[in-house]
This record gives C-alpha cells, sequence and structure tokens, in this order.
C-alpha cells in the first residue's frame, strides 16, 4: 500500500469509528475510539482462534506492520498535538506553578522511572522472567511519563480549577521530552551492552562516540537535548511572532504556524535536540504573546479553529491506531499477568513520584486539598509510551515489555479516563 492509501484507510476508520461513538456510545472521543477499534481488534483475534483456516487476521496483520506507529507518531503526529494543546495553555497560570511543572516533569519523572524499573525488575524475577535490571530501566523510562495527548483531551471535558489544569497540563507538555531524552540514553547504553541494532528508533549518544555510555554522557545528552529544544523553540517561536506582528492576514498567520510547527520539529530532529519541547515553548509563545499583541480577533478565531481541527483529526486516527496495534502484540500467559501487576506498580509509582516533589513544594506552596490522588489518577498513559516501547531494539524481552505498556496504556485511557471527573468531584 502507499502511503496514501494508508492514510486514506486510517482516516476513513477514524471517521466512521468516531460517527458510531458520537451516534451511540457517547464516550469522550479518544475513549470511545480506542474501546471501539480495541474490541473490533479483539473480536477478528476471536474468529481467527475459533476458526483458524481465517486470513482475515494475516491479512490485517500484515496491513497494521506496514504502518510504523513510532514514526507515524514521534516524527508526524506529535509536533503538531503538541503545539495545538501548548496553544491554549494559559501561561499566567503556568508560571506561577513552574517549579511544581518543572518538579513533576523531571525529578518525579526520574523517581518513577526508578521505582517501576525496580519493583518491575522483582515481579519478573518471582514469575521465573529473566529480564535485566536495565531492560526494567527503559521500561521504566517510557511508561513513565503522562501523554499530553491523553491528558489534553481529558482536560478539556474536566472543567477543572485553573491552577490545576496548568499542573496536569504543564506536566503532560514537557515530561513526555524529558522521557524521550531519558529513553534515548538508556537505549543507547542498552544498545552499547548487547551489541543489538536499536531498529528504527534513532540513538543520539553525547559526545557522538560509541562504546560505553556513562552517568555523563546522560548528563551531557540531556542539557543539549532539553535545553537545545527549549532554545530553538524560544527562537522560532519569536520569529514567527515577529512575522505575525508585522501583518494581518489568517490565513498566512495560519501557514506561518504550520510552518513554526514543521519546520522546528524537523530541525530539532536533525541537530539532536528535544523537538517535543521546542513546539511546546513555541505554542505557548505563540498562544499567550502571539494571541494578546500579533492578532486580530479574527485571526485568533481562525487560528483557534484550524488547530483545534487537526488536534480532533490527529487524535482520532492516533487513537484507532492504539486500539488496532493489539494485533501485533504477541500476547504470552506470564505476559499478561505481569502486566496486571505492572499496572498496579506504575499507579504506586506514579503516586509516590509526585507525592515527594509535592511534599517538598509544599513547604512554601498552597495546593489543593486531594492534588496528590488527583495528579496519580489523571496521568494519563498513551501513544507515546506504545511508540517507545515499538521503538526497542530488537531484544527478547521486546515483546514482554510492550505486553505490559499495552495492558498498562489501556487501562491508563480506559478506566481512569472514564472515572477522572468522580476523583476530581470527589477531592476538590
Amino acid at each position: 500500500m502507499t502511503l496514501f492509501d494508508i492514510i486514506a484507510v486510517l482516516m476513513t476508520l477514524a471517521a466512521v469509528l468516531g460517527y458510531l461513538n458520537h451516534r451511540w456510545l457517547k464516550l469522550e472521543p479518544s475513549v470511545g475510539l480506542l474501546m471501539i477499534s480495541l474490541v473490533s481488534s479483539l473480536g477478528i483475534m476471536g474468529l481467527h482462534w475459533l476458526f483458524p483456516g481465517l486470513e482475515i487476521v494475516n491479512s490485517l496483520q500484515a496491513w497494521v506492520a506496514e504502518i510504523d506507529f513510532n514514526e507515524a507518531l514521534m516524527h508526524g503526529m506529535l509536533g503538531f498535538l503538541l503545539f495545538a494543546g501548548a496553544l491554549h495553555v494559559d501561561l499566567e497560570y503556568f508560571i506561577k506553578r513552574k517549579g511544581t511543572i518543572a518538579s513533576l516533569a523531571t525529578i518525579g519523572l526520574l523517581i518513577s522511572t526508578f521505582l517501576v524499573a525496580y519493583l518491575s525488575w522483582l515481579v519478573f524475577g518471582l514469575l521465573g522472567l529473566d529480564v535485566s535490571f536495565l531492560v526494567c530501566l527503559v521500561f521504566g523510562s517510557l511508561i513513565s511519563p503522562t501523554d499530553p495527548i491523553a491528558v489534553m483531551g481529558t482536560l478539556k471535558t474536566l472543567n477543572a480549577p485553573k491552577e490545576l489544569e496548568a499542573n496536569i497540563a504543564g506536566e503532560s507538555l514537557f515530561n513526555d521530552g524529558v522521557a524521550v531524552v531519558v529513553f534515548t540514553g538508556l537505549v543507547a547504553m542498552l544498545v552499547a551492552k548487547t551489541g543489538v541494532g536499536a531498529g528504527g528508533h534513532e540513538v543520539a549518544v553525547a559526545g557522538g562516540h560509541g562504546g560505553e555510555i556513562g552517568a555523563w554522557d546522560l548528563a551531557v545528552l540531556f542539557v543539549r537535548e532539553a535545553g537545545g529544544g527549549g532554545a530553538l523553540g524560544l527562537v522560532f517561536g519569536y520569529a514567527a511572532y515577529r512575522l505575525m506582528l508585522s501583518i494581518d492576514d489568517y490565513k498566512v498567520e495560519v501557514m506561518l504556524t504550520l510552518a513554526l510547527v514543521m519546520g522546528s520539529y524537523s530541525l530539532a530532529w536533525a541537530i539532536h535536540v528535544s523537538g517535543p519541547i521546542a513546539v511546546v515553548v513555541a505554542g505557548l509563545l505563540i498562544g499567550n504573546r502571539g494571541r494578546a499583541f500579533a492578532m486580530s480577533a479574527e485571526v485568533v478565531d481562525y487560528l483557534e479553529k484550524f488547530w483545534e481541527l487537526i488536534d480532533e483529526i490527529l487524535n482520532a486516527m492516533l487513537f484507532m491506531l492504539i486500539g488496532v496495534e493489539v494485533l501485533m502484540v504477541a500476547f504470552s500467559g506470564k505476559g499478561l499477568l505481569a502486566g496486571l501487576i505492572v499496572i498496579v506498580i506504575v499507579l504506586l509509582s506514579r503516586f509516590i513520584s509526585v507525592w515527594l516533589p509535592i511534599s517538598v513544594i509544599g513547604l512554601r506552596t498552597q495546593f489543593p486539598r486531594g492534588v496528590v490522588r488527583i495528579l496519580t489518577w489523571a496521568g494519563l498513559r498513551g501513544g507515546i509510551s506504545v511508540a517507545l516501547a515499538l521503538s526497542m531494539p530488537p531484544i527478547p524481552e521486546k515483546n514482554l515489555i510492550l505486553t505490559c505498556t499495552y495492558l498498562v496504556v489501556l487501562f491508563s485511557i480506559v478506566v481512569q479516563g472514564l472515572t477522572i471527573k468522580k476523583v476530581l468531584r470527589r477531592y476538590m
């Protein structure tokens, strides 16, 4: 199939499933699309199990295999989705909570990565699954970030207090960029140790040298990618802002934002800095200073509607793809059991990684009652975790990691996503 054929099929399926959800299920769009596509995929697998002679599963697996999920999300959809989300973040509340957001997106993510890795390593060992601690660290880094796409979609329906919304949105927008940097460094260590190729994932090692990767290399990689991404987003965002300031034409200004996203994200990948962080910083600048000083009311209206439509279309395709990707996961009994236990581990690690930074910051900052429980349950995992798991090198443990990742993501989006409103009402 050509690229156009694949996009056409995905767009058609997303539109049809979206209609079915809106017409009958009436669930939150991302949850509804995921559930319909997942149930359809499981139904097809069930038919294959009952009637092994059917070739439909093999045909669908061959089709799904043609879709590089990691490439589609990390090098395609993600930049647009992050920019669309950042456009609607109120920078005033964001700045007020900058300490909390920075702590959760960095210290909290590192705490969660280690806790998930250690507890998963213990569980895998008890189940007789031979998984090295380094592989568990890689798993911890890819499952710890809250997914900005899932989180921002949920925030639209919550009507949460602005301060709390800033915490949730800010953390989700930045910690995925941090997580990609941590994941990249850990994968580089894994590749250096095992000698297994990195597959479809581009591993940028600090300093550009081979051999053993140490803590200093990881620190340099982190500073270069995160700091470089932020600086790049600021430069490109300010350049776009100055251009928009000099004109008043919604068509040109919308095209400028498209160029801003695509240009900064592509350049970031080319020079090995964080593309996600770059587009988030650019989106914050355009969505706040640009909206206030460089856009007329007409331009603001067109820009918001355009990016809202982009956001809805890509979200629909993404969550439908997550449901379809189940066809590519080879489940096993021990893998399923491990995945179910890992769901609890991820939630526990999330609680601790939120509670520790909040407890320290809470000495001088007031938080609403129940904020730790709310932030724990609102920490949804999504397509980014699946994409990173799929991009792991072809090591023997990859299928187990993918199984655990998939179960955590499904639980997060379906169970947490459907119940977060109740949690918010209970603790606010």
